[in-house]
């Protein structure tokens, strides 16, 4: 390839001394390279008879194919150092379960902006499958509720959202401004199975023990809708971000007083090995797509109580006696 480039600059330049100009090399070095290249193709490319340098008929003939090789090869580099930078090829992403649609919307309309040549393949997985099939090469990337155990493995740009309770609309508490979680008492508590996310499950319990929340019963839903649809049955009360709760006008979300249950989401993968190169760019673009995804409320470093929205008009008045009935 560099006897081809030397050779086009020549046949361009029809003078080998502003050839290698041109080049940035010396005038002897770059003759030598054409007499190598005309001597490995068996013909003379250039007449030097006269005065003026002119392409033989071989040389006519080499030029375009020439060029098109050259930029053959251009396209060829430029293919290799933006796989090198992830930026084609497929990218195996794990994400929670009850990922909203919204948020996966939000994600894959990122993706295909800033990486429109790489193809994501997003799998819903529950964090201990996540972290196991990073850690055998299943996934190349995950993105994961905290805490979990990161040994071996990088993270992202943590997003830390802040939670509050579920209620059903018609329950006493859903007329305060905040509830201190201490006043969930006499309530059974719905929450995603454990196996979904078994660190950040234990520290919401934990969290419960420790503001004066004990739970009369454990109820779990595999779903968000699932979630609100036990609570609005009055089936118990759940924490949640206000995604899906804003949505059911059975339910009233709450903030819970003094902020106690912080979410916060991350992505993962393997520190060491062949890690897949697009698995930084991704958890930088997830922590944007959270951070500024409409349904979720970014943690505020003041931790002054959270400002929310005024209640909405519904559509449907619900009568309390036919409710209870």
């Amino acid at each position: 390839m560099r006897h081809l480039r030397i050779f086009v600059a020549v046949a361009e330049e029809l003078h080998f001394s502003r050839a290698a100009d041109q080049l940035g090399m010396a005038q002897p070095p770059l003759s030598q390279a054409v007499r190598r290249l005309e001597k490995e193709l068996g013909a003379e490319l250039f007449d030097r008879s006269r005065r003026q340098v002119k392409l033989t008929p071989a040389g006519t003939a080499l030029l375009d194919e020439a060029r098109a090789l050259l930029t053959g090869e251009k396209r060829l580099r430029t293919l290799a150092r933006r796989a090198e930078d992830g930026e084609l090829g497929t990218l195996r992403a794990g994400i929670p379960p009850g990922t909203t649609v919204a948020t996966l919307s939000l994600l894959l309309g990122a993706c295909a902006e800033q990486h429109p040549g790489m193809s994501v393949d997003f799998q819903e997985i529950a964090t201990d499958e996540q972290l196991r099939l990073i850690a055998s090469g299943g996934l190349d990337v995950g993105l994961v509720h905290q805490p979990v155990d990161v040994t071996g493995l990088r993270l992202g740009p943590e997003v830390s959202v802040e939670l509050g309770a579920v209620l059903p609309r018609l329950s006493p508490l859903a007329r305060l401004p905040e509830v201190p979680i201490a006043e969930l008492s006499g309530h059974d508590l719905v929450l995603l199975p454990r196996k979904q996310a078994p660190g950040w499950y234990d520290r919401i319990l934990d969290t419960c023990r420790a503001g004066g929340y004990v739970p009369t019963g454990l109820r779990h839903a595999s779903r968000p809708e699932l979630v609100l649809a036990l609570v609005s049955a009055g089936h118990g009360i759940a924490f949640d971000q206000g995604t899906v709760a804003g949505k059911e006008p059975r339910v009233v979300w709450l903030p819970l007083a003094g902020h106690p249950l912080i979410q916060r989401t991350s992505a993962v993968w393997p520190a060491r090995g062949s890690s897949h190169p697009a698995a930084p760019h991704f958890a930088e673009l997830a922590a944007d797509v959270l951070a500024r995804d409409r349904t979720a409320t970014p943690l505020r470093d003041d931790r002054a109580p959270a400002e929310t929205e005024p209640p909405r008009p519904w559509a449907v008045v619900y009568d309390e006696a036919a409710w209870h009935r």
